[in-house]
């Protein structure tokens, strides 16, 4: 089974923050670990839709 998530920006060592692209619907979403705690949330645009990655842009993209 195919992997859904797709990582596309890492930063960080032991605050980490990562950008992934759900491969299905395009939207994005950043995830920041510190320690033991974690969150992940969609990115938004200024009005308060989530942004979309290209599908055809990422690395699974046929």
């Amino acid at each position: 089974m195919e992997e859904r998530f797709e990582k596309i920006y890492t930063q960080g060592k032991l605050n980490i923050m990562e950008i992934c692209v759900d491969k299905e619907t395009g939207v994005q979403y950043v995830y920041h670990l510190s320690g033991y705690a974690g969150g992940m949330s969609p990115l938004l645009d200024a009005d308060g839709k989530p942004l979309l990655a290209d599908l055809s842009k990422l690395n699974g993209a046929e």
